[in-house]
């Protein structure tokens, strides 16, 4: 304003000024202003350090992932964020979540990943996106969607293998232009967008593929963001990982950080120091204990990395939850020394032990975190949100709708398939949930050994509706059943989750090998995808009216046939509005639970340790509206189902979580046996009878004490007398 003064004044004193020269005057006066206000967000290799519109800046974001948080309360967790000190956000970008299916894409509603962007910039935050397409996260097949196994399930995911890269390049059409209107160059929030995830922890070693992704990006982009990696803080993970043109970063928890950092300078020898995921918690996977990290380690640790300049993103700052089936798993093969063998499903809690934790509320840990931060960067004066209420509902009585055979035309309305052999859940464009094989038996079999070693991943097996057992992946995949001619043979598959890191392929689900019956391969098959989220409430009521069938029980009556159950209950009227609240299932065994037709995820109390499920205070009906509870029970319920009530026939809402329950086995019991009883436990359930608990300290005494030779002398002495 002050050049244009002074332009002015000189025009003024000069009667001939030209025309033309003002306008010169007037253009130049534009391009510097437009040079002044460019913003640019950039490395800075001589310092070391970032550059924000050309100042040096730091950065701590706190990472959350929107697809685990109601939209309901999207704004509360960013203002808590904001609060809490980091001035920036980092996400992951499922695409499984917004490309369900081939060429079907969904931006809208929960999936708003704009309107979350657009959302934390209105706030005051940054933003950090990981856009993949591969993004781990403890997420089913790490964000790739199951669909692309449906031709090919041998396709090797995050190479150059055509059946990965056509619909990735696909993706990465829809989704990067979305991304550049939002990136900080051109007004937006976004700082950062990282290519792929720790693709140095992974099998493969592609480096075409790396390249391949970082043209991509390129051209969508532009050149005006910073592109990174991530991966491990250790030269083994940044061979691999490392891309040239690209900045590399890596991810620690609280550990020795001066070596994890002098990995990165070996890699990235000028530039900021970034730790990706400095880890405040950790993630839990069913029948292991709660994991956690302790307040004052992380907080020694952060305050050590900010007094070094580095930039740090403490995952979780807000973990969330796993609704529906999109938790992930892991697999560990025997060679990998820092976990035992086996397939680990994770939990439904995604909680994390975060400072924010999965309902919303404000922690110990936040707060010690929020005055650390302040030591080193100046933190927004805002006032930190109130964690939201929570109500205790008490008690809701569950009544019996029918089991799942019976609820077949309902749950698959078009109809089973029809094949000579099964086909896995992607062959019939099932991705997630359960499914059902049915054979209809041709001979009396008799007393028959039924094997399939190709379950995946835990199947429930009746004849005519009589459970015969659980089939478990690659611990118990194979049983005797009794079937005889004209009766149905039904296995009922869940899908648990699928491997999320390390070793990914192979990775569908359902029946993906023949099954056999005393050698034989049973044929054909009716193959029955279920559609539990799409039950009419108003329906199943009325089957109930119907006198549908009880569910059977198996010979030792440890298990049932899987069946499904109804429960209502209202707001009550003094609160007069919906709470959070969680949902508690005791005396059920295993299962998944619906509230409203919303899929809370699953329940595994039997399992442990997580005992309760979250409920946001979104999903819930006032009066005159009831709520409805749909509980989809696999194992055993429960209730009475000879008629008779029972009061235990019931689940519980209370108001707090209960996350760090009782659990079957220590994992480093595990050894040489891996979850074996974890699973087996859950296969006979010991709590049915007490003998079951005599009889496995026995065959554990006889197990320890048949190694050593002296007991086997001192029983001979005993038995025979001393020769």
């Amino acid at each position: 304003m002050n050049l244009w003064c002074l332009f002015s004044n000189m025009a003024a004193g000069v009667p001939k000024f030209s025309w033309v020269l003002q306008g010169f005057v007037i253009l130049g006066l534009v391009c510097v202003c437009q040079v002044a206000t460019k913003r640019s967000f950039t490395i800075d290799y001589t310092h070391n350090t970032f550059l924000k519109d050309g100042v040096p800046f730091q950065y701590v974001a706190g990472c959350i992932h929107y697809f685990r948080v109601p939209r309901c309360y999207w704004r509360d967790r960013l203002l808590k964020i904001l609060a809490g000190g980091p001035n920036a956000i980092q996400i992951y970008v499922p695409w499984n979540v917004h490309n369900p299916q081939p060429e079907m894409y969904n931006f809208s509603g929960e999936n708003d990943l704009v309107a979350f962007i657009k959302m934390a910039q209105e706030i005051g935050l940054l933003v950090i996106v990981r856009a993949g397409p591969y993004i781990c996260a403890e997420r089913d097949f790490g964000g790739i969607p199951a669909w692309i196994l449906r031709e090919n399930g041998s396709v090797v995911t995050r190479t150059m293998d055509p059946g990965y890269i056509k619909p990735v390049s696909k993706w990465l059409a829809v989704l990067l232009p979305l991304l550049q209107p939002l990136l900080y160059a051109n007004g937006g929030p976004v700082i950062m967008v990282q290519v792929e995830n720790e693709y140095g922890s992974y099998f493969a070693c592609d480096w075409s593929y790396l390249h391949w992704l970082r043209k991509q990006f390129v051209e969508y982009l532009g050149k005006d963001v910073v592109l990174f990696t991530v991966d491990g803080g250790r030269d083994k993970y940044l061979k691999c990982g490392k891309v040239e043109g690209i900045y590399a970063t890596i991810d620690f928890g609280p550990e020795n950080l001066t070596d994890r950092f002098e990995a990165q300078r070996r890699w990235e020898p000028k530039g900021p120091l970034v730790n990706s995921e400095f880890y405040c918690g950790w993630f839990d996977a069913w029948g292991e204990s709660h994991k956690g990290k302790t307040t004052d380690i992380i907080t020694k640790t952060l305050d050590k990395m900010l007094e070094m300049k580095a930039n740090v993103a403490l995952f979780m700052y807000h973990g969330g939850t796993n609704f529906g089936y999109m938790n992930g798993a892991n697999y560990y093969d025997k060679g990998y020394k820092k976990h035992p063998p086996g397939f680990y499903p994770q939990l439904t809690s995604y909680d994390f032990d975060a400072p924010i934790t999965e309902a919303g509320d404000v922690t110990d840990k936040y707060i010690a975190i929020r005055t650390v931060i302040a030591k080193h960067l100046k933190i927004p004066n805002v006032a930190i949100p109130l964690n939201t209420q929570k109500y205790a509902y008490g008690d809701v009585e569950m009544n019996l709708v029918t089991t799942v055979p019976g609820l077949l035309t309902m749950l698959t309305p078009a109809g089973p398939i029809k094949s000579r052999f099964p086909l896995s859940m992607e062959q019939v464009k099932q991705n997630y949930g359960f499914i059902l094989y049915r054979h209809k038996c041709k001979v009396n079999y008799g007393s028959v050994t039924l094997s399939a070693p190709g379950i995946r991943d835990r199947g429930y097996v009746m004849v005519n509706e009589v459970p015969q057992g659980i089939l478990i992946r690659e611990l118990q995949t194979s049983l005797v059943v009794t079937a005889y001619k004209g009766q149905y043979l039904d296995i009922l598959v869940e899908n648990q989750g699928r491997i999320n890191y390390r070793i990914m392929n192979n990775n569908r689900k359902g029946l993906i090998e023949n099954v056999t019956l005393s050698g034989a391969i049973p044929q054909p098959w009716a193959i029955y995808p279920l559609d539990f989220d799409g039950l009419n409430y108003i329906a199943l009521a009325e089957w109930t009216k119907t006198s549908p069938p009880w569910p059977s029980r198996s010979f030792y009556k440890e298990f049932m046939t899987p069946s499904v159950y109804l429960g209502y209950f209202n707001i009550p009227k003094h609160t007069g509005f919906p709470t959070d609240t969680f949902i508690k299932l005791d005396g059920w065994y295993k299962g998944q639970v619906f509230v409203n037709n919303f899929n809370l995820g699953r329940y595994w109390p039997e399992a442990g340790p997580q005992r309760t499920l979250y409920v946001p205070a979104c999903i819930l009906k006032t009066k005159p509206e009831q709520n409805v509870i749909m509980v989809l029970e696999l194992e055993n319920a429960p209730c009475n189902h000879d008629g008779a009530t029972s009061s235990s026939c019931k689940v519980t809402f209370v108001d707090k979580p209960h996350l760090n329950g009782p659990y079957l086995v220590d994992p480093e019991l595990h050894v040489g046996s891996p979850r074996l009883i974890v699973y087996m436990s859950s296969f006979i359930h010991f709590k049915y009878d007490w003998t079951w608990y005599l009889l496995l300290v026995v065959l554990v005494a006889v197990t320890i004490l048949s190694t050593r030779r002296s007991f086997w002398r001192k029983l001979r002495i005993k038995v025979i007398g001393k020769r």
